[in-house]
């Protein structure tokens, strides 16, 4: 009898679950058994999701490192054909019998028409937009094919650049040349595809195709979270919260309970009633007694984990978001200047001490882990506190947007439009909106996001390259302002009002660099790139005099360091003129114009390893000379973001951080000119005037002590003296008439500065500074000792010098960076760095490898 009862209530238990579909909602990746092949292959060779068609290739040995030497140029046919990509997949009763059954596509490389056993289900043409599509009636139990069938950009793009019926300005970045696109039709500002790989003055000419982002399959039943947004309002130490919820429920008429965590404490409930189909509802709560979020420098990077429950029955939906409490204002008021351009961050303007950021990668899925954490690390190691995702290339993985939020890096988040005039047909601009939506939405909580911007140089493209006046006199004034229609239509009403509807809590502005909406940009008002040093061909010293109100795009180039060179060349490329060099130096004016300014302040080497290494001196002494003339001039600036942070395929450029991830002289140097204070050298014919600058947002007093010394060590003058440095402030606290010390023209040939701020007996900052050009100085023969010990997971190399050593460089064994590099040894004074070690290496090993390079050795 017992047996029985028991028998019978496991049959109605049974029956209870399959009625009330308590079944969870369950997520599978497809990342297993692709394959892909071209339009003329028959076979299928292995393929990597997520990944790339280049990828693929190489991975099965059918192309060479398209980064090696000259292979770029080999390699253009692939964006000629088709490419189909399909694995197959089993589905179970158990998960057949889930009331919705979805495929999540996060990411196609662009023109896709999406198969499942033999029926269309989805058409791609933006690669920036994902799609989740229902495929219950489509599926079906056991085996499964999923088919996608990319179309070649390049056909694509010939088609619709034919259909426009006049010509859009002709983009120097997209390089169709190398791409050998019949007629050298630029075809890339009709695709909404990563600009970049079209090419760019930085970077290679690879376009792709593929699934660069993941595909997953959901299972759910009854309803799922489909979105949650949480927008913040706070007063004094409280913060009122509002979760805003989007639900997808196969549901009709029911009454659920919802429940909302922060840091696993729940926090409110209410009773929600959904229907059939999307329901979107909000649910206020407060947070008391708040610890707000800051940026690096500024305080901590406190994240509250929310989390929404949504429950009927034994089913629950879960979403959770970190945020941090913070407010962030783009304040643009007129002012006696013109209108000034800083952000307020809780309240307090803010000095943005920062970088542009490309891809880390022309072929994306091979960005891991690792490489996120290691390029946003390095911004904070560099004492940064905002980073532009720079408009030509992608709206990063949600990885970035977490670690700048972990770490404290504001992010000025670009959409992705740069250097062209694009097309305003109707189906473009449902697109662009479709894009502008889906990203938004994406990675608008963040507290990191500080500013959307509609354009990378786009409006300056137009009013100051002579877009528009060549449009006028080769096409006609109709066709100019058609173009401009589009301009207006993409920047000026769908971006904002897509802001203004899905994250009306953060600025936008309309285009980098602009004055103001549609007003081309100025040194009195909004932001400026100034390009005057490099493409113009100005001194350095003219960043002292050119100086914005915020400073988002200005730089200089570089090689990266001998060891990553012969990565990607031969012995017999070793010459800047060389075919390979030449080819992985993509600015129409780049290695001669990095020799013209070091012959100004250099001695030009001869070895080819030391022009790398001096190149790289010239670019650091040139952008952090910008960097201070910045922050010193912080009544009018208040903001430094030099071009660029890193790069997406071994080459010269801007970068501080090569494509291999060593940093160069320029990276080091950022460190010390972004540091919260620092001391700053202005150097004014006859006279040295001496600044102190300082993030800090409390008074201090503070002591100077500056001596002047030969370079075995000798004091020949000194000064010293006291000041209040004031809150987030610069200040002039002394100047130097240097006639007055020697009037002789090569006293200061042997001899430099060095300057010291105390607090007590604390050293506050340091500073070295020449008073000649450094090809004027008579270097010693370096003298030095060095010892070496491991400290937990790192050698630390402990140095000390007889004479001045000038921007000493340091070569290891290893792929990390030191703690500091390229640094002036000062006679007498001990310095001391480290690198991350591995468990295995050995002291004596790690000695072996250490290679010294000074600048003396490059006379």
């Amino acid at each position: 009898m017992n047996i029985l009862k028991l028998i019978l209530f496991q049959a109605f238990l049974l029956f209870f679950l399959s009625c009330s579909n308590t079944k969870q909602e369950y997520i599978v990746e497809l990342n297993s058994n692709w394959e892909f092949k071209s339009e003329n292959d028959k076979e299928y060779l292995p393929a990597s999701v997520p990944g790339t068609v280049h990828l693929d290739l190489l991975n099965n040995g059918k192309i060479n490192d398209p980064f090696f030497r000259l292979n770029e140029h080999q390699l253009q046919w692939i964006d000629k054909l088709d490419w189909d990509y399909r694995t197959y997949f089993d589905i179970n009763d158990y998960h057949f019998d889930y009331d919705v059954i979805e495929l999540d596509f996060f990411g196609l490389d662009t023109y896709a028409d999406v198969f499942l056993n033999d029926s269309l289900i989805y058409s791609s043409d933006n690669m920036f937009v994902g799609k989740t599509v229902d495929v219950k009636k489509n599926i079906k139990k056991g085996k499964n094919e999923l088919l996608i069938k990319f179309k070649s950009p390049i056909d694509v793009g010939i088609e619709m650049y034919d259909k426009l019926g006049y010509k859009l300005p002709d983009n120097a970045n997209d390089l169709s040349e190398i791409g050998k696109v019949p007629g050298n039709k630029k075809v890339g500002v009709f695709e909404r595809k990563a600009p970049y790989s079209f090419g760019w003055d930085w970077g290679p000419r690879l376009v792709t195709s593929g699934i660069w982002r993941p595909i997953n399959i959901n299972f759910w039943n009854n309803f799922k979270i489909n979105d949650l947004h949480l927008t913040q309002n706070i007063i004094g130490d409280d913060a009122n919260i509002k979760a805003e919820i989007e639900v997808l429920s196969s549901l009709e008429n029911q009454n659920l309970n919802a429940r909302i965590y922060v840091d696993n404490n729940i926090i409110a409930s209410e009773l929600v009633h959904l229907t059939n189909g999307k329901n979107k509802f909000s649910i206020p709560f407060t947070i008391s007694d708040i610890e707000r979020w800051w940026p690096n420098g500024m305080g901590e990077q406190k994240l509250y984990d929310v989390r929404v429950e949504i429950s009927h029955e034994n089913y629950i939906s879960k979403s959770s978001k970190s945020i941090g409490l913070r407010t962030i204002e783009l304040v643009t008021e007129k002012d006696s200047i013109g209108n000034n351009f800083f952000f307020k961050v809780n309240g307090i303007p803010t000095f943005m001490k920062g970088v542009n950021y490309i891809p880390q990668d022309v072929f994306l899925p091979r960005v891991n882990n690792s490489n996120y954490e290691n390029i946003i690390s390095a911004a904070i190691d560099a004492n940064m506190n905002m980073i532009r995702v720079w408009g030509g290339g992608i709206y990063e993985e949600d990885l970035f947007y977490d670690l700048c939020d972990e770490y404290g890096l504001l992010v000025w988040q670009d959409f992705m439009f740069a250097c062209a005039m694009y097309p305003g047909n109707e189906s473009f601009l449902k697109s662009v909106e479709e894009e502008a939506i889906y990203n938004v939405k994406r990675i608008r909580t963040h507290p990191s996001i500080a500013l959307w911007c509609g354009n990378n140089e786009v409006l300056s493209a137009w009013e100051n390259w002579g877009w528009k006046e060549d449009i006028i006199e080769n096409q006609s004034q109709e066709v100019a302002d058609t173009i401009f229609k589009s301009y207006d239509q993409i920047f000026h009403q769908i971006l904002p009002d897509v802001i203004q509807k899905y994250d009306n809590s953060t600025d936008y502005w309309s285009s980098s660099p602009s004055s103001s909406m549609g007003v081309k940009e100025s040194l009195t008002s909004g932001d400026a790139h100034y390009w005057g040093v490099w493409w113009g061909k100005e001194p350095f010293s003219t960043y002292e005099e050119k100086i914005p109100r915020f400073m988002s795009e200005f730089g200089f180039q570089s090689f990266p360091e001998f060891s990553s060179v012969k990565k990607y060349t031969n012995p017999s490329d070793y010459d800047i003129y060389s075919d390979v060099m030449k080819s992985h130096q993509r600015s129409s004016i780049g290695n001669s114009t990095i020799e013209e300014y070091m012959s100004r302040d250099y001695n030009v080497p001869e070895s080819f390893e030391h022009f790398l290494y001096v190149s790289q001196l010239l670019q650091a002494e040139g952008i952090s000379l910008g960097m201070e003339a910045q922050r010193r001039n912080r009544d009018i600036c208040m903001g430094s973001l030099y071009w660029q942070l890193n790069d997406c395929w071994p080459v010269a450029s801007w970068s501080s951080i090569d494509y291999y991830g060593k940093w160069k002289a320029l990276h080091y140097k950022t460190k010390n000119s972004f540091e919260e204070s620092i001391l700053s050298f202005h150097k004014k014919s006859n006279e040295v005037i001496v600044h102190f600058v300082t993030d800090k947002l409390e008074s201090q007093k503070l002591k100077f002590e500056i001596h002047l010394k030969d370079f075995s060590g000798k004091i020949h003058n000194k000064w010293e003296g006291e000041f209040l440095s004031n809150p987030n402030n610069s200040k002039k606290i002394y100047s130097i008439n240097l006639s007055m010390i020697n009037e002789e023209y090569n006293y200061f040939n042997d001899k430099f500065i060095t300057g010291t701020i105390y607090a007590g007996n604390e050293i506050i900052s340091e500073k070295i500074e020449y008073l000649t050009a450094i090809k004027n100085l008579q270097l010693p023969t370096p003298k030095f000792k060095y010892e070496v010990n491991i400290i937990d997971n790192f050698f630390e190399v402990s140095l000390v010098s007889e004479n001045l050593i000038k921007n000493l460089f340091i070569d290891s064994m290893l792929e990390y960076n030191f703690s500091d590099n390229y640094f002036d040894l000062i006679p007498n004074q001990e310095k001391v760095i480290r690198i991350k070690r591995d468990n295995y290496q050995s002291v004596n090993a790690f000695k072996e490898s250490l290679n010294f390079l000074s600048l003396y050795e490059t006379y």
